[in-house]
């Protein structure tokens, strides 16, 4: 018999096999596939394993190459693995990225009137403008009735304090009476500078005259928008299992699309929509009740993602940025998921108690107790706040808001005349909807 170079091999031991050194097996040495499973093969054979040659004993050239090729195998199947998840996650994140609808039209047309527009906020602070829209466009809007054009049913201007330690969200009436600048219309005329309800500028000029009238109204320039729809609103719901509510009467609102019982109860993203728009069968009627309504809700949306670690894990998370980012449309500094993340976790940190909400000062207008206007000085105080980036104390609807007694401690070190600070009624995340 010959090995495989050819060389006669030594006769064989009637007990045992010849023991193979490592140094010197032409099997290992010739690298050939066959030959080194045969090697491992006659190991097996022979009734032994180890790395010790003898009676019993297997070849270790043997085991040695075996062992490899399973690191081999193993390395290649973690390669693989590694590669499959990154292409999921670079799948899911092109389609979140791709949900996004861009607003090019109201960047362009803010960029004309830049000069005219605030100076940035101080410290870093960012202004956001929230635009809930119930345009009835596509057929997921469609049925909740009909509406011609594009309407703002609620309007947010969300201050994201340069510290990232707190965050205050600031309503702005539909019925306000406002000072409404000339806007470019989506059929390319022009309207006419008027005062009018705060609602006439979105309807006629789009975000972009949203923006300018919301710039004017308060001196605060706005670095981002979002216009969120119906669908969105309820998807994001949805995404974390819906939102306690206690309430003391049951509700039956056919417009709202909403019956509910009374007592507590975890509202659907469906069930939802419809508490924060009915008007007719809740409280008094008014919007003034609605936007307090919309706030506390908000609030509790805030906690509830809070309480559930949803910003920190990703199979929670995922369904709301699908929620979300399917249904929002903003401009180009938020038109990423990156920007998105970016923003969502700077505000991470922020504590439910520390999220505050609130409606400007408003009273009813001189000419049509239907329609509002500002209360003075009180909302320029509020606004003066927000420039400045100063902390706005917030307290609840049942406290007296006021300028003041006490006062503010920084902003007055050394100051032989303080300065009060100015409370706002409203309420915080921390707070939720039943007490």
């Amino acid at each position: 018999m010959t090995d495989s170079a050819g060389t006669p091999a030594e006769p064989d031991e009637p007990a045992a096999h010849p023991a193979a050194s490592p140094a010197t097996d032409p099997a290992g040495d010739a690298g050939d596939e066959a030959d080194d499973w045969a090697a491992g093969d006659a190991g097996d054979e022979a009734g032994g394993s180890g790395g010790t040659a003898g009676p019993g004993g297997s070849a270790p050239g043997g085991v040695v190459k075996r062992g490899r090729r399973w690191q081999r195998w193993a390395a290649c199947g973690l390669s693989l693995l590694l590669l499959a998840v990154a292409g999921v996650s670079w799948w899911f994140y092109r389609k979140l990225d791709s949900n996004i609808t861009t607003d090019i039209t109201t960047a362009e047309e803010l960029e004309r009137y830049d000069r005219e527009r605030p100076l940035p906020a101080a410290h870093g602070a960012r202004n956001i403008l929230l635009i809930g829209s119930d345009t009835r466009a596509g057929s997921a809007n469609r049925k909740y009735g009909r509406a011609k054009g594009q309407r703002s049913d609620t309007t947010i201007l969300l201050h994201i304090a340069g510290n990232r330690r707190s965050a205050t969200a600031v309503s702005v009436p539909r019925d306000l009476m406002v000072d409404v600048p000339s806007c470019r219309t989506a059929k390319g005329t022009r309207t006419r500078a008027q005062i009018a309800q705060f609602n006439y500028a979105y309807s006629y000029g789009g975000a972009a005259c949203t923006i300018r009238t919301v710039e004017r109204l308060t001196g605060v320039r706005i670095n981002h928008h979002m216009v969120i729809d119906f669908h969105g609103f309820k998807g994001m719901v949805d995404a974390v299992d819906g939102v306690q509510v206690c309430l003391k009467r049951p509700i039956n609102d056919k417009e709202a699309h909403l019956s509910l019982k009374a007592g507590k109860q975890t509202l659907n993203g469906e069930q939802a929509l419809g508490f924060v728009r009915a008007r007719k069968t809740l409280g008094n009627g008014s919007d003034t009740e609605r936007m307090d309504r919309q706030q506390q809700f908000l609030g509790a949306l805030f906690k509830k993602v809070q309480s559930n670690g949803v910003l920190l894990n990703p199979t929670k998370l995922y369904p709301v940025l699908d929620a979300a980012t399917r249904s929002i449309t903003t401009d180009p500094g938020l038109d990423s998921l990156k920007d998105l993340y970016d923003l969502t976790r700077s505000m991470r940190g922020v504590p439910p108690e520390r999220v505050q909400f609130l409606t400007v000062p408003r009273k009813p207008y001189a000419a049509d107790p239907n329609r509002d206007s500002l209360v003075e000085p009180a909302a320029s105080e509020l606004f003066e706040r927000l420039r400045r980036d100063a902390p706005v104390i917030v307290v609840a609807p049942d406290a007296t808001p006021s300028t003041g007694a006490d006062t503010e401690g920084e902003e007055n070190a050394g100051s032989s005349n303080p300065r009060p600070t100015p409370t706002f009624s409203g309420t915080n995340a921390a707070s939720g909807m039943c007490k």
